[in-house]
């Protein structure tokens, strides 16, 4: 028998952490490739994750010597990633807040959002305003490392998605699913869905997740609106330091390396 739970996937930590901490080891190597070619130094770098939800890379990076801290609007997510903080070691640095709202007590040398969750901001005000707060929270010189699905305006489009993941007696198939893609309002619209399975217990997470829609143009628009980040680098999902990528109609995802003027 299998309880259907209606819920925010956020409010799951547990769960979320192992979907999309599973194959942290990629993000984690091309970030340090990113500090090594964008910085002037890699040394104890001070380094902030805007959306940090569990923390699943801010401990990683602690424990690779650099200062860091985050911020979520999600409770449990931050409550979990202090306790692991504090867990290795580290200072509960995470806090509640809206990422298109807030300042840093120390500016900081980088910046990192790197799967998807800027587009949770539904609408441009909030997504310039985003833009300004970590261009205000960089160092001189200091670069945000930004990754987002685009709408391709040519070619195929992706409009599913599935991945599993495991650890220990726990394992959570997903499957993600866009349900509606309104080009005029660029509101996506994505089913998401966790299987959870344990030894003695099946559980299904049901959830609506709105993105905000990006394509080619309307990504550069916004770029252009906050000229305090100029683009020094775009790669892909892939996560390859050494292999650049040009955003075109066909473009369906980009991590961009923005640096303070």
């Amino acid at each position: 028998m299998t309880d259907i739970i209606s819920g925010n996937i956020y409010d799951y930590p547990r769960y979320y952490d192992l979907v999309f901490g599973s194959d942290w080891q990629a993000e984690y190597k091309f970030l340090n490739a990113c500090f090594a070619k964008y910085l002037k130094s890699q040394d104890h770098l001070r380094l902030f994750e805007p959306a940090c939800g569990t923390g699943r890379l801010l401990y990683r990076l602690a424990q690779a010597g650099h200062e860091v801290s985050g911020l979520d609007l999600n409770e449990r997510a931050v409550a979990f990633c202090n306790q692991r903080l504090e867990k290795h070691g580290f200072p509960p640095s995470a806090y509640v807040a809206d990422m298109s709202d807030f300042t840093v007590k120390k500016k900081v040398n980088a910046a990192f959002n790197t799967i998807n969750s800027f587009r949770h901001l539904l609408t441009q005000r909030a997504a310039v305003k985003h833009m300004r707060c970590v261009a205000a929270a960089l160092k001189k010189g200091g670069i945000y490392i930004l990754g987002l699905h685009l709408t391709p305006t040519a070619g195929e489009i992706t409009n599913h998605e599935d991945w599993s993941a495991g650890r220990g007696h726990l394992r959570v198939n997903t499957s993600m699913t866009t349900t509606s893609r309104d080009l005029a309002t660029r509101e996506e619209r994505c089913a998401m869905v966790f299987d959870i399975y344990t030894p003695t217990r099946h559980q299904r997470l049901e959830d609506e997740i709105i993105f905000r829609i990006y394509t080619q143009r309307q990504l550069q628009q916004l770029l252009r609106s906050v000229p305090e980040l100029a683009l020094v680098g775009v790669h892909d999902f892939t996560y390859d330091i050494d292999a650049e990528t040009t955003i075109d109609e066909h473009t369906e995802d980009v991590v961009l390396v923005l640096r303070k003027r």
